[in-house]
């Protein structure tokens, strides 16, 4: 399995190389706008080769662009108004930003004195760099991709596109279940029978306090609201984010390396669960798939895997017994009392405790194959 990160990378550039950046990412966005005004005006060009041969020398003398550099361009234009025909939008495109992006060995590479060497508008600089918590994607392993230079507060960053084969280990020290909900964000138990409750009653909050503000700046339907509401979505989307990284750290970290992390299937779930009105919103915004998403890759960078399982009944079956029905759970109260045997613990501890059970069963199966 082919395992695809972003290496971000911070570049220490001096005053002169700085200014050197600074103006190829200037001519970059005045090339890109350019390129797109080109494209927009030929139909929503989406074709690379096609919108090369129409800018590509422009983009040469007009803005001082290296061969590769304008080839980027052109790939950089095409590839959005391919996705915005493919949405139905034939708008024009304008970038606000520079979108540098870098070819390794073309236009960045690595040298052997341990400095990164980049391409500008004049010519290639040297410069040192810093891999904190990065380390591990220059053990020789990995494979690098395109980079994008990015400036933020100041500073510069190589966002660079890292890959490496990984195979799943065929057998696993460790089985953790992990049910993930609203009220706790992922409740899981391993094989040896610990636990980690990740609590969600906080980002509830943040998000209610979203929802109230939203309809706030809806009624006031001015200018400036619209802008508040624009940037206010930016601002819920990274907190999510920023949550989803935290959550799947803690949890990958939990499990431990050369684990079987198994979880709910909860793809198309919106389609099939019925919601109150006043909890949509919270329940339809939460980012389940893009949370799957952070634990899985963060797995496989601990030689982990992830398993994922139809959500029938793991939250209705007694882990005891096996009885299974739907009074079983006791939802108000968030708890679980077996109809049969009595037994009776939390329904998310329940759902994890089934879940990481048909962990245990397929990695019984897989174990027998072999």
């Amino acid at each position: 399995m082919e395992l695809v990160v972003t290496a971000k990378i911070r570049l220490l550039p001096t005053e002169a190389q700085h200014l050197q950046l600074v103006e190829t990412m200037q001519a970059m966005k005045q090339a890109l706008n350019f390129a797109s005004k080109v494209a927009y005006e030929h139909h929503l060009l989406s074709s690379f080769k096609k919108l090369q041969v129409l800018v590509y020398r422009d983009l040469r003398e007009l803005f001082g662009l290296k061969s590769q550099m304008a080839c980027n361009v052109c790939t950089i234009v095409a590839g959005v108004y391919a996705s915005m025909k493919s949405n139905g939008e034939r708008t024009l495109a304008v970038f606000k930003k520079p979108k540098l992006q870098y070819s390794y060995n073309r236009d960045y590479s690595f040298t052997k004195d341990g400095q990164m060497s980049i391409g500008t508008l004049n010519k290639r600089i040297k410069m040192p760099f810093l891999t904190k918590g990065q380390e591990r994607y220059f053990d020789g392993s990995w494979e690098f991709g395109t980079g994008t230079l990015v400036y933020k507060k100041g500073k510069f960053y190589l966002h660079v596109a890292a890959k490496k084969v990984i195979h799943p280990p065929s057998v696993y020290q460790h089985v953790v279940g992990v049910d993930m909900g609203m009220r706790f964000l992922v409740t899981a138990v391993d094989s040896r029978n610990r636990h980690l409750f990740i609590k969600g009653n906080h980002i509830q909050s943040v998000k209610a306090r979203y929802v109230r503000l939203r309809k706030e700046l809806q009624q006031r339907n001015t200018k400036s609201a619209k802008r508040k509401l624009k940037k206010i979505a930016g601002q819920e989307n990274r907190f999510m984010t920023n949550v989803n990284h935290c959550v799947s750290k803690a949890l990958v970290q939990f499990a431990g390396k050369h684990s079987l992390l198994v979880l709910e299937d909860l793809t198309d779930i919106n389609d099939t669960v019925c919601v109150r009105k006043k909890d949509r919103y919270v329940r339809f915004t939460w980012a389940f798939a893009q949370l799957r998403s952070f634990i899985e890759y963060k797995a496989r960078l601990h030689d982990s895997h992830v398993l994922a399982v139809p959500p029938a009944y793991t939250s209705q079956q007694c882990p005891t017994c096996g009885f299974t029905h739907k009074n079983n759970r006791k939802k108000q109260i968030h708890t679980f009392i077996c109809g049969a045997c009595g037994y009776t613990s939390n329904d998310d501890r329940v759902g994890a405790l089934n879940l990481r059970q048909k962990g245990i069963e397929y990695h019984h199966g897989v174990t027998a194959q072999a």
